[in-house]
């Protein structure tokens, strides 16, 4: 059984505005083992990018982790100081962020920025730590890298740049590497490269990955579960085909309807109506029933618990409880239920 290497349990995180308490992650858990990739789906504005940041400690002004715990080999990191917490980002959890260039700094060397990672946290000398950043460049992609060691970050393309990200980001072997939309700002051809890469290091080096994106059929592809993030929360959890041909959350179902690629020549797209909820207000009953023109009169009044589908799936959606009515899902995904059964008679 593979071993738990991180465990959130119950993350609030809110942001203290002038107008009032944003609650941008509402109570999630979710666990990530040893050498697995788990996708966080969901739409701008749902959570995904405000979880990262509070699993790293990087929270700005006027964010702040309410409550909840995050265990990382069964230490909660939310008690660790600033000093802890500066040893364990980097060494224990690195993260790729959306957008090189800004992460990047402008007026230091491609070579001096990771140097000074590994300078950080391993015990080396100048010389070693080059050789090291060297052998980092090389390992993705980067070409003559003795000769652009010693460039600049706007040098570099933004297919390149992001190479030294994840370059920067895996320079001291961290347990855990979260990355954020890392192909949000690069064309489909470097996307492409990018996720063939991330693909190639996490076999090689068995990583353990939190791949946040909006993309489904970039999660489809790298993930092995995914956790589907609605207004704040995690609404279905389980394993990727678990979540693409059996889906049991009304959001979830709306997300896959909206794939270009599962349309019907000569039907319109599927589109999700409405705006997600105002997190300045206290939520009640599932947040997303609003939209749902599927909705129950309790979705309305209770939050639902999550239900579980097998062993490894779960969906917090009132329609699994035994009393709800039967309730069809979408044309689309009756097809890839079908479509599923069919290619696995005995599943």
């Amino acid at each position: 059984m593979a071993r738990k290497l991180l465990s959130v349990r119950d993350l609030k995180t809110s942001f203290f505005t002038h107008v009032g308490e944003v609650k941008a992650v509402r109570g999630i858990s979710f666990d990530v083992n040893e050498g697995e990739v788990l996708g966080i789906v969901g739409e701008s504005g749902s959570g995904k990018s405000v979880t990262s940041l509070s699993i790293m400690g990087l929270l700005q002004y006027p964010g702040r982790v309410v409550d909840g715990e995050i265990l990382l080999n069964g230490e909660d990191i939310l008690t660790y100081s600033k000093d802890q917490m500066r040893k364990v980002r980097g060494k224990e959890i690195a993260m790729i962020f959306q957008d090189p260039m800004t992460s990047l700094n402008p007026v230091y060397t491609i070579g001096n920025q990771v140097m000074e990672m590994i300078l950080e946290h391993e015990k080396m000398t100048k010389r070693e730590a080059r050789a090291r950043a060297i052998e980092m460049l090389k390992l993705v992609g980067i070409p003559a890298a003795e000769k652009r060691i010693d460039s600049y970050p706007h040098e570099f393309s933004g297919g390149m740049r992001q190479r030294v990200m994840i370059a920067l980001a895996l320079s001291c072997n961290p347990k855990l590497l979260i990355a954020d939309e890392p192909t949000t700002a690069l064309d489909v051809t470097i996307q492409a490269q990018i996720i063939e890469l991330l693909e190639q290091l996490q076999k090689k080096y068995r990583l353990t990955i939190i791949y946040i994106t909006h993309d489904l059929g970039v999660v489809a592809k790298v993930a092995d579960r995914i956790a589907v993030m609605y207004a704040g929360d995690i609404i279905e959890i389980g394993l990727c085909n678990e979540i693409f041909y059996n889906p049991q959350h009304p959001y979830t179902w709306a997300l896959l309807s909206s794939l270009p690629q599962l349309g019907i020549k000569g039907e319109p797209l599927y589109s999700i109506h409405g705006t997600p909820p105002n997190l300045f207000k206290e939520i009640k009953g599932d947040a997303f029933a609003p939209r749902n023109p599927r909705a129950l009169n309790i979705d309305y009044v209770i939050r639902p618990p999550y239900f579980e589908v097998s062993p490894t799936h779960y969906a917090k959606t009132w329609l699994l409880d035994p009393r709800s009515p039967k309730i069809e899902p979408p044309a689309i995904i009756q097809r890839l239920r079908d479509r599923w059964k069919e290619a696995n008679p005995n599943v």
